[in-house]
């Protein structure tokens, strides 16, 4: 699967941005999607995911109610509606997509949500959009 992102760009704070992930190849629409930012000097960390079929979704602490994944297997796109924006989310924005668990047998609790997105592979790598918010 081939990834595109676009939608970054500078905004004051409070503001609202939508990133949207443009995909290629036949596996997307099984795969998992998520988003995930590198902010300079940081980790790069997972914000938002969302399973192959919409029905599961996942956010980080630090979005929740302010960001909302979406996307659309019709036309291969996955969407970040990022509301209320906040200097702290200035980072290069990433899409990626798998179709494979982390969890195994042993994982104890994880197993039994194994296939939610905060707990999938991400194999597929768009490159980034930056996101800069200012105060």
């Amino acid at each position: 699967v081939q990834l595109q992102a676009s939608g970054g760009g500078l905004v004051q704070a409070g503001a609202s941005l939508r990133l949207s992930c443009a995909a290629t190849g036949r596996s997307f629409t099984t795969y998992a999607a998520a988003w995930f930012r590198q902010a300079p000097g940081e980790e790069r960390e997972i914000v938002a995911g969302i399973s192959w079929n919409s029905v599961m979704t996942y956010y980080a602490d630090s979005v929740k109610g302010r960001f909302t994944i979406s996307r659309v297997n019709a036309n291969s796109t996955v969407y970040l509606l990022m509301n209320s924006l906040k200097p702290e989310d200035t980072a290069i924005y990433y899409c990626a997509a798998g179709g494979v668990t982390k969890v195994g047998p042993g994982d104890g609790e994880k197993v039994k949500n194994a296939y939610s997105p905060e707990n999938m592979k991400y194999t597929d790598w768009g490159q980034g959009t930056q996101v800069t918010v200012s105060s």
